[in-house]
């Protein structure tokens, strides 16, 4: 009998998890409160649900994806949520990236309730997704890991148990420092290749394999340096993410002046309405104050 997986969460993220899953033959059943976006995964051979609580009904397994520790705990224990639907036993792996602490709550609440949790946060975004090499940090008993990794299958290619509730939280936070900072610093050094007069889109290859090269490096110094602001992400994820960092900086009491320099280059370009912009825009930030501003 084919089991089914229950998908709370269709934006960007979730919307491309679903995707994989659907098309790779996982018997997906799909509730969030925008329809269109609901619609996009039954397409692509999702069921759809009216609410959390019956698209966690006959679940083996639920996965959420959503934006702040408040809206999971509404969808995982709100009314109509996951709880009242889901039957004792039911792994719910949480995939949204939120604070390590409020993460341990979530997980013994859903224990009271006879619930097992994984906190499953990922790297590699919508592209990785969309082949199934997401890298996955992971938290939870190690029984309830090993069963979330069976799930996940199809849509990672890399996951790690970091170590009980709130463990994958804390490791994606790290994640999310080193992300943050090698972003900035590859739209820092594009800034200073194009002022020098060096194409920056060579770049890339001439450090291929190098101490400097990475990723980010690959991927985002030729899109810094054609202003390709495709969306991939989001720059407010990202000052939520940095601000989950530093928050767990000073509860361990640990110095980060670097991700400080980092969240506040973040939050500006917020603050100047580029916050629903990919991390490509961060080139935006090299532009300076510009003289018509001042006549």
């Amino acid at each position: 009998m084919t089991q089914t997986v229950a998908l709370i969460g269709a934006g960007a993220m979730g919307g491309a998890i679903g995707a994989r899953l659907a098309t790779t033959g996982t018997a997906l059943r799909v509730f969030d409160l925008d329809a269109e976006k609901v619609a996009a995964l039954v397409a692509q051979g999702a069921s759809a649900a009216s609410s959390a609580a019956e698209a966690a009904s006959g679940a083996s397994a639920v996965i959420l994806s959503l934006n702040s520790a408040k809206i999971v705990r509404a969808a995982a224990f709100g009314p109509g949520g996951v709880a009242e639907g889901a039957a004792p036993g039911t792994l719910i792996i949480d995939m949204s990236s939120i604070d390590p602490e409020s993460t341990k709550v979530l997980a013994a609440d859903a224990a009271e309730r006879g619930l097992r949790w994984v906190d499953s946060p990922l790297s590699g975004g919508i592209p990785k997704a969309a082949i199934g090499e997401l890298t996955l940090m992971q938290g939870g008993a190690e029984a309830d890991v090993t069963d979330a990794q069976k799930v996940l299958a199809k849509v990672a290619s890399n996951q790690t148990r970091m170590g009980g509730p709130g463990a994958g939280q804390t490791t994606k936070l790290i994640n999310q420092v080193l992300c943050g900072l090698n972003f900035l610093a590859v739209a820092e050094a594009t800034a200073l290749a194009e002022a020098a007069g060096v194409d920056a889109e060579k770049i890339p290859q001439a450090l291929r394999g190098g101490r400097a090269d990475s990723a980010i490096l690959q991927e985002y110094m030729p899109r810094f340096a054609t202003r390709d602001y495709r969306r991939t992400g989001r720059i407010d994820n990202m000052v939520k993410d940095l601000n989950g960092a530093q928050d767990l900086a000073r509860l361990t009491h640990t110095a980060m002046p670097l991700t400080a320099v980092c969240a506040e280059v973040h939050r500006m370009l917020t603050a100047a309405g580029l916050g629903g912009e990919d991390q490509a825009a961060l080139m935006e930030y090299f532009k300076g104050p510009r003289k018509e501003l001042f006549e």
